[in-house]
């Protein structure tokens, strides 16, 4: 490893750009003086600052700053046990998705929304044909067992117990999805799409402007524009209140102010400012349709930041965070509306309370949480863990005569992984970036014995990687985006399912649970699937931790690759992911610190490290060096280094939103999606770009939402994708943002060079020995245990 001689003095901790935590107002009143006129340029223009704001038993936040794909530091404050949140990159997609629905939109993007609402149409009838109330829990006592019958009253249309949630109870009535964030991508179940006569795969079509469903009409949008002014909101947001709340919004925002908040950047307080002016003496704290309102809202900040649920006390104790006088009555007031759904889960985590035995049976009571979810999540959790089971249990007949082909074709880590997959229906692989040969020699020796299978990654980098290698032969592979819009992989047959007999997820820890149900529900019974990849790589954009979920279930057979990644990098990183930040052998000066003082000298010595150094060094072109930071905001986030390298590399009026022709950009179009590319010219029908070699066209009124300058990204905009050079900066204030999975993320995506902006001081070492992945609320793993055989 080398270093460069300059002298590093310390810096004092800087404050990463994002918002301040917000303090729960004691009455709406309080929250009228920055009520949303005075946030009008932010919201209208980017979404709001805080969007990704998570509150637990104390309360995170996490700044979101209206692009897609964000990634902050984070604050936390309060006592108890706080509900970790994980860095919520797809907060601003989410933002863009909404504000963007009903214009037109790109055919694959706009395909892939169109099946997700036919899968919940499905779902929302799969609910209406169940009998019974959740059976999870049956014995329970106190205020589980109190819960449990509150829960059961409401679904038999009876008043439930009080204890736990005091407020009388509703029979919860059918709702019809929402659109806008929540109808992204609704939970899936198997999908049944029209039958398609073509079997062969079909390679991913360039995309082209396509019209997307219709949006609200104009009269709705003119009626929630009148509404937002009488309640002093800025009237740029009508468009997104519209798309949010459906027809009929004005008069739903007159009734209930406070749904305001489904509009993605709004927060609490500035809902508060609308409704004290819309309601005058009516407004209070005390008001139901707030408490519901701000239930929802903390639910869905929190699955932006990779919830699935929320344990109760944590949820309460946000709730009373926010000045709602009643957390319970909160809570029980959207189980009833059918707002939210809540859980009993066993408790079987190492170190959890041992079981108490019952006073009038024998068999002893399970401790247990209890959990309050979004319904499209939890519905998504439960079809991905039914469809894992039913892939699990259901091997084909003739297995051992159809799989032998491809274990004798080969040999050691793939022999072995073939090994597994002839015999399972699941199979879990894991291993660093080298290890994806012995899935792709799977694939290759599949499809030589005649299998249909296909391999599908997270990026299209990571296709076009895959494909590179040798055992494929660039055939069979494709993205998992490509493969659910219809536009890679096969066909269907007559059930909507794929036809396939192997599936292969390289990047399975970047899979959202939504995106997994999708997966999982579309293959037929006796399929094989195996899911891949390295577990110390940052998790998921969306909500989830599908595979870390997986591992820990040990519901299926795991094969870890034995496949080291190669040279001072590989060696570096492999160090990293144990929690060791070693100094390695570097004699080709594959990895470089360059110490600096302060924010300002980072952006200098990047943008002579991409622009001259690296290149001249290396013989790098500046396309293929990518600069990776903590954050978008701040001195050295990824708007101050794009604005800096943009003057050197591509210095230009930006006629068109900001960007000029040659610019290198981040599209991001759909949450957890990032695509790189350039700006080839800007004209009436928008900004067209080219992003994996396929032409794009970003309308007008989208590209502030989209699209980003994209010399420099984060770790989430840039994991699934490799480059021959990285640079990562650290400056100082990004020691709140840094853990493990970040630093070995960042530094893996080099493949050649390394260079280490270093201005974190300790912080990097503390973050890789000490910061591991942060917690994430999910109950696949619980989902699993009873419906899974171990292995």
């Amino acid at each position: 490893m080398s270093t460069e001689p300059e002298t590093t003095e310390e810096t004092g901790p800087g404050t990463p750009e994002m918002p301040e935590a917000q303090g729960a107002p004691g009455a709406p009143d309080e929250a009228a003086g920055g009520g949303l006129a005075a946030d009008e340029g932010r919201l209208a223009a980017d979404g709001g600052d805080g969007a990704a704001e998570v509150s637990g038993a104390g309360e995170t936040s996490e700044g979101a700053d209206g692009g897609a794909g964000e990634e902050t530091a984070e604050s936390t404050e309060g006592a108890g046990s706080a509900e970790a949140a994980e860095a919520a990159e797809a907060a601003e997609a989410a933002e863009a998705a909404a504000d963007g629905a009903g214009k037109p939109e790109l055919s694959e993007a706009a395909a892939e929304l169109a099946a997700q609402r036919v899968e919940r149409e499905r779902i929302e009838r799969r609910k209406a044909e169940r009998d019974g109330p959740v059976e999870s829990g049956a014995k329970l006592s106190g205020k589980a067992a109190d819960l449990l019958a509150a829960v059961r009253a409401v679904e038999a249309g009876a008043k439930p117990a009080s204890a736990v949630f005091a407020a009388p109870s509703r029979p919860a009535p059918e709702r019809t999805p929402e659109p806008g964030p929540a109808a992204t991508a609704a939970a899936p179940v198997r999908p049944a799409p029209e039958p398609e006569p073509v079997r062969q795969e079909r390679p991913a079509p360039a995309p082209v402007p396509a019209p997307a469903p219709a949006g609200p009409s104009p009269r709705t949008v003119d009626a929630v524009r009148r509404v937002l002014a009488e309640g002093g909101a800025p009237e740029a947001l009508g468009q997104q209140a519209a798309v949010a709340l459906g027809e009929g919004a004005g008069e739903l925002l007159r009734a209930d102010p406070w749904q305001l908040l489904r509009v993605p950047g709004v927060r609490p307080e500035q809902a508060d400012g609308f409704a004290r002016a819309l309601l005058g003496a009516e407004c209070g704290p005390q008001d139901e349709r707030r408490g519901r309102a701000v239930t929802v809202w903390l639910l869905e900040q929190a699955a932006l930041a990779g919830h699935t649920a929320l344990e109760a006390p944590a949820l309460t104790a946000a709730l009373a965070q926010r000045g709602v006088p009643d957390p319970d009555e909160a809570v029980q007031s959207a189980l009833a509306e059918g707002e939210a759904l809540v859980f009993e889960d066993a408790l079987e985590e190492p170190g959890a309370p041992a079981a108490q035995p019952a006073d009038d049976e024998e068999e002893a009571e399970r401790p247990v949480r209890v959990l309050i979810a979004l319904e499209r999540y939890a519905m998504a959790e439960e079809s991905l863990a039914d469809g894992l089971a039913r892939l699990i249990n259901s091997p084909s007949q003739d297995a051992e005569e159809t799989w032998a082909p491809v274990v004798a074709a080969l040999s050691g880590g793939a022999a072995e992984l073939a090994r597994a997959v002839a015999g399972h229906g699941l199979v879990l692989h894991t291993g660093g970036d080298a290890s994806r040969a012995e899935p792709a020699a799977l694939l290759g020796a599949a499809r030589d014995a005649g299998l249909r299978a296909l391999a599908v990654c997270h990026t299209a980098d990571g296709r076009d990687r895959l494909a590179a290698l040798p055992p494929t032969r660039g055939a069979g592979v494709g993205t998992v985006a490509g493969l659910l819009a219809g536009a890679e992989g096969p066909g269907r047959d007559e059930d909507g399912a794929l036809e396939l007999d192997l599936l292969i997820v390289p990047d399975a820890p970047q899979l959202d649970v939504e995106s997994a149900a999708m997966l999982v529900e579309s293959l037929p019974d006796g399929a094989r699937l195996v899911l891949g990849g390295d577990p110390a790589l940052l998790w998921s954009a969306g909500p989830g931790r599908v595979f870390a979920d997986l591992l820990a279930a040990r519901a299926c057979p795991q094969i870890a690759s034995r496949l080291p990644d190669p040279g001072p990098i590989g060696e570096l990183v492999s160090g990293i992911g144990i929690g060791e930040l070693n100094q390695v052998e570097a004699p080709g000066k594959e990895v470089v610190i360059v110490p600096v003082r302060d924010a300002g000298e980072a952006v200098h010595r990047t943008v002579q490290l991409v622009a001259d150094s690296v290149p001249r060094a290396f013989g790098v072109p500046v396309e293929g060096t990518v600069v990776i930071t903590p954050g978008h905001g701040g001195a050295a986030g990824t708007r101050a280094l794009n604005a800096a390298l943009k003057e050197r590399l591509n210095p230009g009026p930006g006629r068109f939103g900001g960007f000029d022709p040659g610019d290198r950009i981040a599209y991001s179009p759909a949450p957890g999606r990032t695509l790189p590319g350039t700006v080839v010219k800007a004209d009436a029908e928008g900004l067209h770009l080219s992003c994996a070699g396929a032409p794009v066209v970003v309308p007008r009124e989208r590209v502030e939402a989209w699209v980003r300058h994209g010399w420099a990204l984060t770790a989430h905009q840039a994991v699934g994708a490799r480059w021959p050079a990285a640079v990562v900066v650290l400056p100082g204030d990004a020691a709140q943002a840094l853990s493990r999975p970040w630093v070995y993320t960042a530094f893996g995506r080099g493949e050649r060079h390394l260079s280490v902006v270093q201005g974190a001081e300790g912080a990097l070492p503390r973050a890789v020995a000490e910061i591991p992945a942060k917690p994430r609320t999910t109950r696949l793993a619980t989902l699993l245990r009873p419906q899974s055989p171990t292995g």
